[in-house]
C-alpha cells in the first residue's frame, strides 16, 4: 500500500508525457520572458500547445485511461488501454476524434446503462467501493432511489 492509499491515481504514459512537455514549455516560456527573448516565449507556448495534442493522440492510441477508476491490474502506468480503439463513453477526447469513434462510444454508453428507462446521458454507476460509496461520489443513500 502506498502513502496515497489503495486507489487508482491515473498515472499513464499519455499523462506523464503531456505533463513533462507542458512543464518544459512553461519553463522555457518563463525563461525567455526573463531574458526578454520574444521568439522563445512563443516557442515555449507552442510546446505547451503541442503537449495537449501529444497527450490527446497518446490517449487515442491507448496510452491514456478512460474516465473513472480502472481495475487493479490496469493501475500500472505502462498498461495499455485496449478499449481506446473504439472510444470511451463520455470522453470528450474520443468524441472530438471523429464521428466513427464518437458513435462507437455512444453505443457503449447505451450498453452500460441500467435499462430502457435510463436516459443515454445519465448512466447509473454500479461500482461501489468497500466503504459503500459509489465511485462517482454519491453515497449509499443513492441506492434508495432505485
Amino acid at each position: 500500500m502506498s502513502a496515497h492509499g489503495d486507489v487508482d491515481l491515473g498515472h499513464t504514459v499519455a499523462g506523464w508525457t503531456g505533463t513533462t512537455l507542458a512543464l518544459l514549455g512553461c519553463t522555457g516560456a518563463g525563461a525567455a520572458l526573463c531574458a526578454d527573448w520574444t521568439p522563445g516565449i512563443w516557442l515555449g507556448l507552442a510546446l505547451v500547445a503541442a503537449a495537449g495534442i501529444v497527450t490527446w493522440l497518446l490517449h487515442l492510441a491507448g496510452w491514456g485511461k478512460p474516465s473513472g477508476p480502472r481495475p487493479r491490474e490496469a493501475w500500472d502506468w505502462r498498461v495499455r488501454d485496449t478499449a481506446a480503439r473504439t472510444g470511451h463513453a463520455d470522453c470528450l477526447g474520443c468524441r472530438a476524434s471523429g464521428p466513427r469513434r464518437a458513435a462507437a462510444a455512444a453505443g457503449d454508453r447505451r450498453a452500460v446503462g441500467a435499462g430502457p428507462d435510463t436516459p443515454v446521458g445519465r448512466v447509473r454507476r454500479v461500482a461501489r467501493g468497500t466503504d459503500g460509496q459509489y465511485r462517482d461520489g454519491r453515497e449509499r443513500a443513492a441506492r434508495a432511489e432505485r
